[in-house]
């Protein structure tokens, strides 16, 4: 059973024009052997109220009805793409990822859930942000392309305490946290036309076996990704103290940590 705060809180068309589609390619893939719990559970949303608000029959609202449609269907097996939709001040900016281990079929489905989710629950709210275990989808009159965000974040843990020494365990997950990172941003992983931004792992300490896994946007430069992560791991043990398992997530970088194995094995290409 998971537990959750918002770190932001201190706590815990026809055709679509005029629009742009951004693709920013990645290849999917993961070096995990075993896969479980596979589940598309709805994490988190935010309204962003200090974007503001639109009105029906708006042209904020038509440019949005005009993007929504394209969502899903814009994804490729790549995993990230961004949009644009229609003239300043009313544009609609829309950015979209999927987990690393997300196969284009997965994608689609959690980006088609997304879409209608975000409408539900920020009815006319400009910006709006959901978060799914396969995917991310943020909608906003900003465009947030290629930039940190450090806002817009929150933690879940698991409500069970590991066994033994906490600060122990501590000690092994951001170890185990800093090897993906490390390989998240390692030239290796980012060769070629494209950057990865996306590593999993699993490490024995003594009799505990942690499984994990680290991302980032692929928007992000290498540099900025490192920033990214480190800023997020540094709220280990605040966010999950002890913890069998917990993630951090933002709209541009995310961990997570588990004693179970949780990617789907995919083969790199």
């Amino acid at each position: 059973m998971y537990s959750s705060s918002s770190a932001s809180k201190h706590h815990v068309s026809v055709p679509i024009l005029p629009m742009q589609l951004l693709f920013i390619l990645s290849v999917l893939s993961v070096d995990q052997t075993s896969a479980l719990n596979q589940t598309n559970a709805y994490l988190h949303h935010k309204c962003i109220n200090s974007q503001g608000t639109y009105n029906p029959g708006s042209p904020y609202e038509v440019n949005l009805k005009n993007v929504i449609p394209v969502i899903s269907t814009a994804i490729t097996n790549y995993g990230f793409v961004h949009i644009d939709s229609g003239e300043a001040p009313n544009t609609v900016f829309t950015k979209l990822q999927c987990r690393g281990d997300s196969d284009i079929s997965t994608c689609r489905s959690c980006l088609t859930t997304a879409s209608s989710e975000i409408l539900k629950r920020c009815l006319k709210t400009k910006g709006k942000i959901i978060w799914y275990d396969n995917c991310l989808l943020e909608i906003s009159p900003i465009n947030t392309l290629f930039k940190l965000d450090y806002q817009n974040n929150f933690y879940l843990y698991n409500s069970k305490d590991a066994s033994g020494d906490k600060e122990l365990f501590n000690k092994n997950t951001r170890t185990l946290l800093n090897e993906l990172k490390e390989k998240a941003i390692s030239k290796e992983n980012n060769a070629g036309k494209v950057q990865f931004l996306y590593a999993t792992g699993e490490r024995n300490f003594g009799t505990t076996k942690l499984y994990a896994m680290v991302q980032c946007t692929k928007d992000l430069s290498i540099n900025n990704c490192n920033v990214c992560l480190n800023w997020i791991m540094g709220k280990l043990p605040n966010c999950c103290n002890g913890k069998q398992g917990g993630r951090v997530l933002s709209t541009s970088c995310n961990f997570r940590y588990e004693l179970y194995p949780f990617v789907k094995p995919l083969v790199k290409t």
